[in-house]
């Protein structure tokens, strides 16, 4: 049995400024994009992306910018998650409620914004998306030499590491070299040294763009926002690293099963390590696929891992709302998200969802739990009575309703209850009423 090695957390940069300064800084970056969104909010329902020429008008004019401005305001908005576009309806994001009352959403809105910065500032023209993404993949190893120089740094040492960094990329690849990466138009430089130059200089003020640094002749330097991003960063890092159970390495479907008799706590803890080594978006989308099997256990678990992740699974959540088997799961993962409490939170599925839900729970316990929670499980049924929900239950048409009903007829100690039960799994086999 071998022993993982752990190393602390890395502590917050010397000086870095308490929560509510840097929540002050971070809502100074945000200031257009928060009056934009109150704007959308309040029914003017723009709904389209980019905004459509009326609507930025209308918003320039009552807001005194820039059509320009309100442009980057809007997209700012959306990717903080100060608003939330459902179809041509732009609705307040959770965090635009919050905006005023709650510095840790405030932060967390700008984390995203900084996460996306590559997203808010284009790209220069004609570059090759190769480049570009290497460029981007290359920016965390720039951004933690500015946070170790604790000061200003020069842009010829930046662009050294950047190349130096694309290099290793490529090398970590297995790329064999066979020239610089060449633009696909236009007229940009040709030579490596030419086109890491261009890239460098565009993370730059994407960064600056959105608050993460400063911009000085020759030189850039972190602000205390970037400053502690970049910890945060670190912090994830040494998060994953520190894996208690050892299951970041693994696939959702695995690590869901290591984490299936795990007390919350730990179980949060796992999740927590394996998306901190992960891209929000692939760990997203592979926790829902495992969520789309048929293993109804890993599919509850995979909407816990999900809690974890918080807003920037709130999109996806929503967007599989349709999906039968994934919808009381959703509504519920959103209404917890919007502030519900989840002892209240069963109040927004319907008969028909909590029903489903309560079979799909059921199959989970007899797949994988003990007989005496599924008898337990029954006290959990909205119905109240078993009758009332034998009835439920032979009409929702769960694909596992008549695996759950044996099951259950099974376990239970009470003859007469197991009969009834037995009689619906037959019932629901055949077809009959």
């Amino acid at each position: 049995m071998t022993t993982r090695r752990t190393r602390p957390a890395p502590r917050p940069p010397e000086g870095t400024p308490p929560p509510a300064e840097l929540a002050r800084q971070a809502r100074a970056v945000l200031a257009d994009a928060v009056r934009i969104a109150h704007w959308a909010a309040d029914g003017e329902s723009p709904g389209t992306v980019p905004l459509a020429a009326q609507a930025l008008q209308r918003a320039a004019a009552a807001l005194e910018l820039s059509p320009a401005q309100v442009q980057t305001g809007w997209d700012r908005a959306r990717l903080a998650g100060l608003i939330e576009l459902h179809g041509d309806t732009a609705r307040p994001g959770w965090r635009l409620r919050a905006w005023d009352r709650d510095d840790s959403a405030v932060l967390r809105g700008w984390v995203a914004l900084f996460d996306a910065w590559s997203l808010v500032h284009a790209a220069p023209d004609g570059m090759e998306t190769t480049a570009v993404a290497e460029a981007v993949e290359a920016v965390p190893q720039v951004l933690s030499l500015l946070q170790l120089s604790a000061g200003p740094v020069t842009v010829p040492a930046l662009l050294d590491l950047l190349g130096q960094r694309v290099a290793e990329l490529r090398e970590e690849r297995c790329e064999v070299p066979y020239g610089p990466p060449q633009p696909t138009t236009g007229a940009a430089p040709g030579r490596s040294e030419d086109l890491n130059a261009v890239l460098l200089d565009w993370a730059l003020e994407g960064l600056a763009a959105v608050g993460a640094l400063t911009l000085g002749a020759g030189h850039a330097t972190l602000t205390p926002l970037g400053n502690w991003a970049v910890w945060v960063k670190l912090e994830q890092i040494c998060v994953a690293a520190q894996s208690p159970a050892g299951n970041i390495e693994q696939s959702a479907a695995d690590m869901l099963l290591g984490c299936a008799r795990l007390t919350p706590g730990p179980a949060r803890a796992e999740y927590r390590a394996w998306l901190a080594a992960r891209p929000v978006g692939s760990a997203v989308a592979e926790l829902l696929a495992v969520a789309r099997g048929e293993d109804a256990l890993l599919r509850g678990l995979a909407f816990e891992a999900l809690r974890v992740v918080g807003a920037p699974a709130e999109p996806v959540v929503r967007s599989v709302v349709t999906e039968t088997p994934l919808r009381p799961y959703a509504l519920l993962w959103l209404a917890e998200y919007e502030g519900a409490d989840p002892d209240d939170a069963q109040d927004v599925l319907s008969r028909e969802e909590a029903t489903w839900l309560w079979v799909d729970t059921a199959a989970a316990v007899a797949d994988h739990g003990e007989t005496g929670l599924l008898v337990r499980h029954l006290d959990s049924a909205v119905q109240g009575t078993v009758p009332a929900l034998l009835d439920e239950v032979r009409a929702i048409g769960h694909p596992r309703t008549v695996q759950v009903l044996v099951a259950l007829a099974a376990a239970h100690p009470d003859p007469a209850l197991a009969k009834a039960v037995r009689r619906a799994a037959f019932q629901v086999h055949t077809g009959g009423v």
